[in-house]
C-alpha cells in the first residue's frame, strides 16, 4: 500500500470497479503502468497490472480533505457515480470519463457525462455521440509485446498447422464479432487456397454455445475440420504468439466499441482486412495499411483477402506498413502521452 508521503504526493487515481475481465478492464490495464511513469498514480479495484500502486478503501477514505485535487479516471458508469460521490463528500477531485461506446447514451450516462471536469473518447464516431467538448485518444497497444516474430515462417511451423500460412479472426465468438462472416468466407476460400489455415481465438460463452456448435456444423459440413480451428479461450500470452503466426488478420464485427484487435494484428504485422466498425476507419488506411469492407457482407470480405491470400508476399508488405502506422500513432506511449496532456488542462 502507498505509505503516508505517496498519498501526499498521489495525483492520480485509476479506478477499475468491475470483477470480471473485460476489454475496457484490459485497455486500462495496457495505460495505467505507463501513466504511472508519468504521474503519481494507484489502481483502484480489482485486475490491478504491475507497474502501478494499489489503492485500497482506507487509503482512499485517508485523501478525504486534502487541499491538492486528485484526478479520478473513470471508464464506466459506476466509476462516474463513485466519482461525482467522492466530490460531493468533500474529497477534491477533477473528473475524467473515457467513451468508446458507439451509441446513443442513457439519461444518467448522460447526466454524469456533464458531471465531468474532461471527456476522453476513443474515436471520432464515440465523440460524436457525446454532445460536447471531448479529446480524441485512440487506444494504444504495447509494440513490444505485439511484435512481430523473427520469424513468421517458424512460429508459423510451431503451432502444427497445415499448411504455409495462417489467417485468424479474434475476439469472443458470437454474432456481434462477425464470427459467421469469417467462417463463411473461409469455407468458401480455403479450398482454393490449399496453404493456409484458419484459425477463430475467443471465449465462447455459455449464451453462445448454440452459434458456436452451427459454426462448427457448417465447418464439418464443408469438410475442413482441420483447417478452420475454433480455439476458444487462451492465455494472453498463447494469444500474442498467435499473432505472430498470423500472415491475415480479418476484423469482422457487425458494431464495436474500438476493436483493440485492430491494432495488435498490425503490431505484429499482419495484414489486415476490417469491417467498417469500431475505429477501424481511424485506424486503418484503405488500400494501404489495410482494405475495409462494409460490417457483416460475406462477399465483400471475401473479394478483399482473396488478393492477399494469393500474395502472400503482397499481404507481407502490407503488414510491414501496418506496424509502422502503429508505432506512429497507436502505441501506448502515444495514447499515455495524450491522456497525460489532458490531465495537465485540470491540475
Amino acid at each position: 500500500m502507498p505509505s503516508k508521503n505517496d498519498l501526499a504526493d498521489l495525483e492520480l487515481i485509476v479506478p477499475n470497479l468491475h470483477r470480471r475481465y473485460s476489454g475496457v478492464t484490459a485497455t486500462n490495464r495496457m495505460v495505467a503502468p505507463k501513466l504511472a511513469k508519468r504521474l503519481r498514480a494507484a489502481w483502484f479495484g480489482s485486475n490491478r497490472p504491475d507497474g502501478i500502486a494499489p489503492l485500497g478503501g482506507l487509503d482512499l477514505l485517508k485523501l478525504w480533505g486534502r487541499e491538492r485535487p486528485l484526478i479520478w479516471h473513470a471508464r464506466r458508469n459506476n466509476e462516474m457515480i463513485a466519482g461525482v460521490l467522492l466530490r460531493a463528500l468533500g474529497w477534491r477531485v477533477k473528473l475524467v470519463f473515457t467513451s468508446a461506446a458507439q451509441r446513443h447514451h442513457t439519461w444518467i450516462t448522460r447526466w454524469l457525462i456533464s458531471r465531468m471536469d474532461a471527456i476522453i473518447a476513443t474515436s471520432d464516431l464515440s465523440a460524436s455521440y457525446l454532445k460536447r467538448k471531448v479529446t480524441v485518444i485512440p487506444h494504444g497497444v504495447d509494440t513490444d509485446v505485439y511484435a512481430p516474430p523473427q520469424d513468421r515462417a517458424a512460429a508459423f511451423a510451431e503451432s502444427g498447422l497445415a499448411g504455409r500460412y495462417a489467417i485468424g479472426c479474434f475476439g469472443r465468438v458470437r454474432a456481434q464479432k462477425g464470427s459467421d462472416v469469417f467462417v463463411e468466407a473461409m469455407c468458401r476460400l480455403l479450398p482454393r487456397y490449399p496453404d493456409f489455415t484458419a484459425v477463430l481465438v475467443g471465449a465462447i460463452t455459455p449464451e453462445q454455445t448454440v452459434f458456436a456448435n452451427d459454426l462448427k456444423r457448417r465447418i464439418e459440413a464443408a469438410g475442413l475440420q482441420s483447417r478452420i480451428l475454433i480455439l476458444g479461450e487462451l492465455p494472453i500470452a498463447q494469444v500474442q504468439r498467435w499473432y505472430q503466426r498470423l500472415t491475415i488478420y480479418a476484423f469482422t464485427s457487425r458494431n464495436e466499441g474500438f476493436g483493440l484487435t485492430l491494432i495488435e494484428a498490425m503490431a505484429a504485422g499482419a495484414a489486415l482486412v476490417a469491417s467498417r466498425a469500431g475505429a477501424a476507419e481511424l485506424v486503418v488506411e484503405d488500400g494501404v495499411t489495410g482494405v475495409l469492407t462494409p460490417p457483416g457482407d460475406v462477399d465483400a470480405l471475401l473479394a478483399a483477402l482473396e488478393p492477399l491470400m494469393r500474395d502472400p508476399v503482397s499481404a507481407t508488405s502490407m503488414g510491414v506498413r501496418a506496424r509502422q502506422r502503429v508505432l506512429e500513432k497507436f502505441s501506448l506511449d502515444v495514447e499515455a502521452d495524450s491522456i497525460a496532456s489532458v490531465y495537465r488542462t485540470l491540475v
